[in-house]
């Protein structure tokens, strides 16, 4: 067999940068940092939380600066405009200062709506997720009921129980009769989009491997489906919050809502109207405007976390 003999210009001297040629230049990215990255670069979703920002910061020390008491009245101060002395937004028919009444019922609408949104959000994950991953019977039996409750007319349900609490109590009710009335019905949207998610993720490749090194429903829910569901549940619990304000404000309205001299934007615009007759309507403005700021930064918030989750969406 004839001997091979190799000389130097056998060989090609290799660009050494080529080796590299394969390796993946962008730095890893976890999911939610994703998801914050997204959202960012949403402009309007970016003015709606700093508009919730803001108006949560105003709620909480608006009121220590404004040196006056939501309830104190000033007989020589009545309907006084606004930045005229002392008050920034004026005054209303009884000389209280409307800034520090403004904010507090900013204070108790966005508590409010907070407070319903989280228990909404906590019995239509269990329940959802109790019904998702059950047997096919209970989760018939589960969700006949959730759509019997849901059948009943959201507002009816919230102004019949506070017209029953008003009558027993006097004018107005109380934060905890508001928030309950609002989520005896409210949480069965969660439930129901909890449960889809969970029917479609317990047949993934990672709840059947759970499954089949015998791991517990309750386990296969809570370590590998209900994270991965977190994503609509946030949307769904951003769109909630206004929802739940503007039902608060609504009663307010109708003269069902917390307590006098308990202010919150809705009892504020009812106070408000017999003052627009007389030329007055700054007293109606300024809640309806706070109402309205609430509600669109909400909005589009939700809007903005609906796109950042969408895997759909990624670059």
């Amino acid at each position: 067999m004839e001997e091979i003999k190799f000389t130097p210009q056998d060989f090609e001297k290799v660009d050494r940068s080529e080796l590299h040629g394969e390796k993946i230049h962008r730095p890893t990215i976890k999911y939610w940092a994703d998801v914050w990255r997204r959202l960012k670069q949403n402009k309007l979703a970016m003015l709606g939380m700093f508009i919730i920002i803001a108006m949560a910061l105003l709620s909480v020390f608006g009121p220590m600066f404004s040196g006056y008491g939501y309830e104190k009245q000033d007989y020589m101060n009545i309907n006084v405009k606004p930045f005229e002395g002392d008050f920034l937004f004026g005054t209303d028919e009884l000389g209280r200062d409307l800034f520090t009444r403004v904010c507090l019922g900013t204070r108790y609408s966005l508590i409010i709506g907070i407070l319903a949104a989280l228990i909404d959000f906590t019995i239509g994950v269990i329940y959802g997720g109790i019904a998702g991953i059950s047997n096919r019977y209970v989760d018939t039996v589960m969700m006949r009921f959730a759509e019997i409750v849901y059948s009943i007319p959201y507002m009816l349900v919230v102004i019949l129980m506070s017209v029953v609490f008003t009558s027993q109590e006097g004018s107005g009710t109380s934060l905890f009769v508001i928030v309950l009335a609002m989520t005896i019905t409210g949480w069965v949207p969660m439930a129901i989009l909890v449960r889809g998610q969970v029917l479609q993720l317990k047949e993934f490749e990672y709840s059947l491997a759970s499954k089949s090194i015998g791991a517990s429903n309750t386990w296969i829910l809570a370590k590998h489906i209900i994270p991965n569901t977190l994503g609509p549940i946030l949307v769904n619990v951003t769109l909630t919050i206004p929802r739940a304000i503007f039902a608060e404000a609504t009663l307010g309205f109708l003269s069902l809502g917390l307590q006098a001299p308990l202010p919150s934007l809705g009892n504020l615009s009812n106070d408000a109207l017999a003052a627009v007759a007389v030329g007055n309507g700054y007293q109606l403005a300024f809640p309806a405007i706070f109402i309205s700021l609430i509600m669109f930064a909400f909005n589009v918030l939700g809007d903005g976390l609906r796109d950042a989750l969408d895997p759909r969406l990624r670059k």
